[in-house]
């Protein structure tokens, strides 16, 4: 232990997130240093390598909102806020992601403030934008829902006292990003590309691990329907990992699709979750949604998701695991993502 009190929650820590941390860490300096090359090849790997760490980074804060890094959720906090710098997502409190995603946790529901489907109906014009753009592959959705984290205090009344923060972290980030844009243009663009990556995956990743639809309760309590009920949460948690046959693949997002173990034991660290899943699955490849199929999902309703609210309480799962498993049905989500607080 040192004197600062700092100490490691599992025994396997130093090894896992250590290690997990030096690659985020030697990715986005390589990566983005990488964007100044001459050589577009070099560029491109640059990139590729960039967004990959910000997508690590991504998934360390939610390792870091459920202190499963460090004993004491001070020094999670601190990990959690670092990382947040680094993939885009601190405009906003790490407090209020972790607050936002443990509800989810919680209340076995999808709590939100921003009621997107609303806006897309008030704003017709915005809805038909939104979707030529995600035709052409472009996160639109995504991006308002960025916009909204960029002046979460100025569009949110429950987050008013955020703004001089909120401010200070626009003009960092913001000013960094204007010198690129001007001075190196390239540069700038490349990391647009980059960012745009890191939303595609993590939406990906989010888009079919649950069939329940949002609930605008974030900051009006309603006491959830499915609150504390285990069994109705394992029949709506749909497990996505990239691949059964070669498990080390799912690395590239610290086991995120390994989600039924996930919310069996919401305290499992990530290199744990293989196991957890095996001795609730006993590795039964019917029980996971195969990764051809999340990518014909994706594929085939990039438009058809934006403003398309999920057909609701399927009876236990069953009907929404099969047609997922097909890749051929009108499911998948947008907007859900442990990024947003709100």
């Amino acid at each position: 232990m040192s004197k600062s009190g700092l100490r490691l929650k599992h025994p396997q820590a130093l090894l896992y997130y250590g290690g997990t941390v030096a690659y985020v860490m030697l990715g986005y300096v390589v990566g983005f240093a990488g964007l100044f090359a001459d050589s577009w090849a070099v560029n491109f790997a640059a990139m590729l390598l960039l967004a990959h760490s910000m997508i690590i980074a991504a998934y360390m804060i939610h390792e870091c909102g459920h202190n499963l890094v460090f004993e004491h959720s001070r020094h999670n906090a601190v990990l959690g806020r670092f990382m947040s710098w680094l993939c885009g997502a601190a405009y906003g409190t790490y407090e209020d992601m972790r607050y936002k995603h443990f509800r989810h946790h919680v209340d076995n529901d999808d709590v939100v403030w921003f009621d997107y489907d609303a806006f897309f109906e008030r704003h017709p014009g915005i809805t038909a934008a939104t979707r030529l753009l995600e035709w052409f592959y472009i996160p639109a959705h995504d991006l308002i829902m960025h916009a909204v984290m960029v002046f979460t205090s100025f569009v949110i009344p429950q987050r008013r006292q955020q703004r001089m923060r909120n401010v200070a972290v626009i003009l960092v980030r913001g000013g960094i990003f204007l010198v690129l844009l001007v001075v190196v243009p390239k540069v700038a663009l490349l990391y647009v590309a980059a960012y745009l990556i890191m939303m595609h995956v993590l939406r990906f990743m989010d888009s079919v691990q649950h069939d329940y639809p949002y609930n605008t309760t974030l900051f009006e309590y309603k006491t959830p329907p499915h609150k504390g009920d285990l069994e109705w949460e394992q029949e709506h948690t749909f497990s996505n990992p990239i691949s059964l046959r070669f498990p080390k693949l799912n690395w590239l997002t610290l086991n995120f699709g390994y989600h039924n173990a996930h919310h069996a034991d919401m305290n499992i660290p990530w290199y744990r979750l293989p196991q957890l899943h095996f001795e609730l699955t006993g590795g039964a490849p019917d029980r996971v949604i195969p990764f051809a199929s999340q990518l014909r999902l994706y594929h085939r309703n990039r438009v058809s998701r934006v403003y398309n609210p999920q057909p609701g309480d399927y009876p236990k799962g069953i009907e929404y695991l099969k047609t997922a498993q097909s890749g051929a049905g009108p499911i998948g989500g947008n907007a859900a993502s442990f990024l947003t607080s709100f």
